[in-house]
């Protein structure tokens, strides 16, 4: 037995150091072949603002697509993937959009045609920046955009065919109206279609770029049916003009040094563009960065006899020793003339008694300069440099002063938990919101990964069975996570406590546990990877909220299992995921197995005697209680009625199914879900009187 427990330990030793030199965390791509990625747009999951900005960048080719999909009355009908050319952060995407061609043989009859069809969902066609053309001899070229069309026509008077006219002989073309965000391009024969193939053989329809587009007689011949030419696309973000958008720190998106100004005509939402004097991603922390204007004549005015001195955000022009400014000469610099010592010199009165203040004013500036990139770096440690990479922007960013205020700068009294690695805060911010606060006793590069993870998970999942992640703030010594406040304590302490929990509520949070652990797997393939009742929170009606997601990890979609280091509590880990190192999501079936157990017996696994060291015997554990009718003998004082034995037992045997040593014959959270759903009903009934 000894010998057990020492292996155990050196295990979990031994998973410790392999943790300790896990690689860092990959950050955004910033490119994608020849093309700058620029958030809000993104590559992979986690560095995008939502999957409308999600950029796919092909591993073999390193050419960047966007999908979009065609929808009629609800319904995908078809999926295109374009070609991406260039993000703008001004609010343009440049895209590749085929062309569209029918092509007839000599009596008439159409032997070819390729009619894309496009729709950019949130991104609509500029209606500045493109042009719509159709190419051809007695051809109509055409948009069907509901609800109306866009059409020109061009005719085959050879006599008027001109390289660069586009007036309706060989080549046309139309406006795009504002708001476009579907096209369907047609191209028919106005006349007898034999006319065509007399002169080209095909017509052809293209929306392109302004400018990007001269016709030329050659091409009514030919131009090929393969080509695309570039089209802009307006982009915005947020569903708001800017006034609205201010109110919501959490989802306001312009960052530090930049302004908002409205997307213009029909386009919803609001742009972000750096202040004057700051240039680089406004969409970003720390993303608008200052400009050196002295670095070019080009971007200062300072005449030839100033020097150039760069500020933060601007800069200034300063006349060299021994001329001064006239102001009424335009700020020209002019010498200083002997006449003017006498001012000199009464000057340098005034000029010490400024200089001592001037140094006061230094020294103070100098100690907040020092305090500002201290919290900078702070930033940079807890991982902020990491977030800004990965673009989460759901979350408020919280400064040091506003979480001290909250909490009476961290007082003892405001201490509502704490465990091995960190204290929990009770808050209470400006507007009066009641908050946890949860602070880390000590800092590393692992901690420091899963804070940064926890972030990541929690901005990801809105459920209302999960804890809700209001922010964070990353100034200080030690990271700072800010959550919603959760009233009436953890499961553990209830179930341990003596707590008055009757079957009906131990049935509502089995239940709503289960439903957010099958929301986690199904629609957004998280695994928690803890499960236990110390990370179930609950309120004052007994909602369960599940919490700590500092160990969770995505599962990428179409694989089934993560290989990565084991973590979790010893207990409550699946053995199958102990043993192989592969996690899947009857990992966390597992845990919750271990949930259901304590919630029917009213003890912790620990206190059991099981050999949990060796990862065997809970199911068995249970199943040989229920086969010797001993299994009343362990159950809670509060759930041992007999009218509900039937139920409990029901519950006892998921959690059996649940405890299977083989992950592969365990249920899933769905079908653990329905099935306790099932019986919270048939409890109603009995308490109800008809069963």
């Amino acid at each position: 037995m000894k010998f057990s427990r020492l292996l155990l330990l050196l295990q979990i030793l031994f998973v410790g150091f392999v943790n300790s030199i896990q690689i860092k965390r990959i950050p955004c791509p910033k490119k994608c072949g020849n093309v700058d990625i620029h958030y809000p747009f993104g590559t992979i999951e986690g560095c995008y603002l939502d999957k409308s900005y999600h950029i796919e960048c092909n591993s073999t080719t390193q050419i960047p697509y966007m999908r979009t999909d065609y929808n009629v009355a609800g319904f995908i009908v078809l999926t295109n993937y374009i070609e991406v050319l260039e993000i703008q952060l001004e609010g343009h995407l440049r895209v590749a959009f085929p062309i569209s061609y029918t092509c007839y043989g000599k009596q008439g009859t159409i032997v070819s045609s390729s009619l894309p069809s496009l729709n950019t969902s949130r991104f609509p066609f500029s209606s500045t920046q493109n042009r719509f053309f159709g190419v051809g001899c007695d051809i109509e070229a055409r948009i069907n955009e509901m609800p109306s069309s866009i059409s020109c026509s061009s005719d085959c008077d050879h006599s008027s065919l001109r390289n660069g006219s586009c007036v309706g002989h060989g080549c046309c073309h139309a406006p795009i109206p504002e708001g476009m965000t579907s096209a369907a391009i047609f191209v028919d024969a106005t006349k007898n279609n034999s006319r065509v193939w007399d002169y080209g053989k095909c017509g052809y329809g293209f929306i392109v770029q302004k400018h990007m587009y001269t016709f030329n007689t050659k091409d009514l011949s030919t131009m090929s049916k393969n080509m695309s030419f570039p089209v802009v696309l307006d982009w915005s973000v947020g569903y708001t003009k800017c006034k609205e958008a201010k109110m919501d720190n959490a989802t306001y998106l312009c960052k530090e040094n930049s302004v908002c100004y409205n997307a213009k005509g029909s386009l919803n939402g609001y742009r972000c563009k750096c202040s004057d004097g700051f240039t680089g991603n406004p969409y970003l922390e720390d993303g608008c960065k200052d400009v050196n204007e002295c670095e070019s004549a080009n971007l200062n005015k300072c005449l030839p006899e100033q020097y150039c001195n760069n500020t933060y955000g601007s800069y200034t022009c300063v006349c060299s020793k021994g001329f001064q400014a006239d102001a009424k000469r335009g700020g020209q610099c002019i010498p200083l003339h002997k006449s003017e010592g006498r001012a000199v010199i009464a000057g340098i009165g005034e000029g010490v008694a400024g200089a001592a203040v001037a140094m006061i004013f230094v020294y103070w500036g100098a100690k907040r300069r020092l305090r500002i990139k201290g919290r900078k770096d702070y930033f940079k440690k807890n991982g902020g440099i990491m977030l800004q990479e990965i673009s989460v922007n759901k979350g408020k960013i919280f400064t040091e002063e506003e979480l001290k205020k909250a909490t009476n700068n961290f007082n003892i009294d405001k201490v509502i938990g704490q465990g091995g690695y960190g204290i929990v805060y009770i808050g209470t911010l400006a507007n009066n919101t009641l908050v946890a606060i949860k602070k880390s006793k000590m800092i590393d590069q692992s901690q420091i990964q899963q804070f940064v993870n926890e972030v990541i998970i929690l901005s990801q999942i809105n459920h209302p069975n999960i804890v809700k992640l209001l922010g964070c703030c990353l100034e200080t010594h030690v990271p700072l996570l800010v959550y919603e406040y959760i009233t009436n304590n953890t499961l553990c302490h209830h179930i341990h406590s003596h707590s008055t929990l009757t079957l009906g509520r131990r049935l509502k949070i089995a239940a709503e546990t289960a439903e957010a652990l099958d929301y986690m797997h199904s629609m957004t393939h998280i695994i928690h990877r803890d499960v236990k009742p110390s990370n179930i929170l609950l309120d004052n009606e007994f909602t369960a909220k599940i919490s700590d997601f500092g160990i969770s990890r995505f599962v990428p979609l179409g694989q089934t299992h993560l290989s990565t280091s084991v973590k979790g509590t010893i207990g409550y880990m699946d053995p199958e995921y102990f043993r192989t190192s592969k996690l899947t999501e009857k990992s966390d079936v597992y845990g919750f197995g271990v949930v259901l157990m304590e919630l029917l017996m009213g003890k912790e696994i620990h206190s059991l005697e099981i050999p949990l060291t060796a990862y065997k015997g809970a199911a068995e554990y249970l199943t040989s209680l229920m086969t010797d009718d001993a299994f009343v003998l362990v159950l809670d004082d509060q759930i041992k009625k007999d009218e509900y034995f039937e139920v409990v037992k029901c519950v006892a045997n998921i959690a059996i199914n649940c405890l299977h040593l083989e992950g592969k014959t365990r249920p899933t959270m769905t079908q653990v879900k329905q099935e306790l759903e099932r019986l919270r009903r048939v409890l109603l009934d009995i308490e109800a009187g008809s069963i």
